[in-house]
């Protein structure tokens, strides 16, 4: 069984930083990808980010690209979200998921969440 964890949300005004870090069980991390996303109150889920097994290939949502960055250590079983610039609309329950078909967009296994509040 996976398991996830994240953490690291918090209260933050607009412009602000803050990193987010997910820490997956029996360091699958090395085995596959992982992914960010993210759900605000009356919306769907939305894809923030994605990096593979050994952090060569990360991909971005549009609505957050040149503010964020994904990365990963596999030593740790640890992935990050590096945020910047924070917007109010960057608000929303932020979940770190992984699985054995990520590179197909498949996600099996999903934490609880950390929630980010960007005040303006």
């Amino acid at each position: 069984q996976v398991q996830l964890a994240e953490s690291g949300g918090d209260l933050v005004q607009a412009g602000g930083s803050l990193r987010l870090s997910c820490v997956v069980s029996r360091g699958t991390l090395s085995m596959y990808g992982m992914g960010w996303f993210r759900q605000a109150p009356g919306k769907e889920r939305e894809f923030v980010a994605f990096i593979d097994t050994n952090g060569s290939v990360r991909n971005y949502a549009s609505s957050v690209k040149g503010r964020v960055t994904i990365s990963r250590d596999n030593a740790k079983n640890t992935v990050y979200l590096q945020m910047n610039s924070l917007k109010p609309e960057d608000t929303a329950v932020y979940y770190c998921a992984t699985g054995p078909r990520t590179y197909r967009g498949e996600y099996d296994y999903w934490g609880q969440g950390t929630q980010v509040t960007v005040s303006s």
